[in-house]
């Protein structure tokens, strides 16, 4: 992702949350399709960036991304699973227990 994409991507929310803000100080001015438009748009900016954020992630070798994690957030704590749910694909959490069947 270059800079300008990620630039384009945090406006992009920005201007979802706005509207968010907007409509939540006069909710009676908006319709019911509007106000579920809004919601949607927030929701499909977020997911940009989190994907965009995954595929940057991606790119990096095994030992920093796992560095990269441990700067993120101790393992454990709410941060890190934060963190670990945003970077990683479930199957893919570094030093999780066996899936249980």
């Amino acid at each position: 992702m270059t800079i300008t994409n990620a630039n384009q991507l945090i406006e992009n929310h920005e201007i979802a949350l706005l509207r968010a803000d907007i409509c939540l100080g006069s909710p009676e001015s908006y319709s019911l399709d509007e106000k579920r438009q809004i919601c949607e748009d927030m929701d499909a900016t977020t997911a940009e960036i989190d994907a965009a954020m995954r595929a940057d992630f991606e790119t990096l070798p095994d030992h920093a991304k796992k560095r990269l994690l441990d700067m993120l957030g101790v393992p454990g704590t709410p941060e890190r699973e934060w963190w670990e749910n945003i970077l990683l694909p479930l199957d893919e959490l570094p030093d999780a227990p066996p899936a249980m069947s």
